[in-house]
């Protein structure tokens, strides 16, 4: 039996891509030659591991299985090929690194510029979104998590990288025209700017230095994913807004934005950084995440 390893590469893109279209577009391949190795391979294993609508495809169960080893399998070549490529002192090849938006534009934006000058013959691949991603499925080799839970018990490696505080700031002009926030209690007849889903009814959960918590109604007046959106709508003096003080710090240090009841936050959340369990790591994916748990500490330092 004639194996051709190509078929292997090709199908892992297409189950990651979720469809014919996307991967020939990151391949820079006709549909049609991607589809000949496919259909090559299930003629070869004898099983059908794509499912082929007039819209989209869905791997079948003696697909997703399959996946798993052709995935490893490809692995290995590309760790194959960037030892040769590495062996000569130059780190080389590709890594995937998922992030949201917020930790893409205000944490890794100068980070990962850095490393690419360090390693210019690097491919980054750099996914951002706020949606929940399978590592593994998608073939990301580093993601960054915040989170204020324990992450739930999986194959991935987590390694913890720094706490992250989220305080409270408004602009000098709003906290004039509130006549000062000198309590908890004085947020309630504040506009408030909200992250994420307005799921609390307006109350915002706080923490004392010394360990007391309490939840705050306030009037919420904007709710948004995106923290620029909502940095913004804080510094033209809309209300006051619950941010990781690291996204604050360079309007703060211009005076666009004053802390408010700095002895309080609203969350205090971790950072870590996820990869998949997979039998040897690349060493420009072991480099990249050396380099960012090296560096992220202080960037998101309050």
């Amino acid at each position: 039996m004639k194996i051709d390893l190509n078929d292997y590469f090709y199908f892992v893109h297409v189950v990651e891509k979720n469809g014919y279209t996307a991967a020939a577009k990151s391949l820079n391949m006709p549909k049609s030659r991607l589809s000949r190795h496919v259909a090559q391979l299930e003629e070869r294993l004898g099983v059908r591991l794509l499912q082929r609508t007039s819209r989209n495809i869905s791997v079948t169960y003696e697909g997703q299985n399959f996946y798993v080893y052709a995935r490893k399998l490809v692995d290995a070549m590309e760790m194959a090929e960037s030892a040769m490529e590495n062996s000569h002192g130059t780190l080389a090849g590709k890594v995937v690194i998922s992030c949201s938006v917020g930790t893409a534009q205000f944490v890794l934006v100068k980070l990962i510029n850095e490393f690419a000058k360090l390693h210019p013959k690097v491919l980054i691949e750099q996914r951002v979104t706020n949606e929940k991603v399978d590592l593994v499925a998608e073939g990301v080799d580093i993601a960054l998590r915040a989170h204020t839970n324990e992450l739930p018990d999986s194959s991935l490696i987590r390694r913890f990288v720094a706490n992250i505080d989220w305080a409270l700031f408004c602009s000098p002009a709003y906290l004039e025209q509130e006549g000062g926030i000198d309590s908890p209690q004085d947020l309630m007849h504040c506009q408030f700017l909200h992250m994420g889903q307005n799921r609390t009814m307006g109350a915002i959960p706080l923490q004392h230095q010394d360990g007391l918590r309490t939840h705050q109604k306030t009037n919420i007046i904007l709710c948004s994913e995106d923290m620029s959106t909502l940095l913004m709508g804080a510094t033209e003096g809309l209300g006051v807004v619950s941010l990781p003080t690291y996204v604050c710090r360079e309007a703060l240090k211009d005076g666009l934005l004053v802390r408010v009841l700095p002895e309080w936050l609203s969350l205090s959340a971790s950072l870590s950084l996820l990869m998949p369990s997979r039998d040897g790591v690349p060493p420009q994916t072991q480099a990249l995440s050396a380099f960012l748990r090296e560096r992220l500490p202080a960037v998101v330092a309050s």
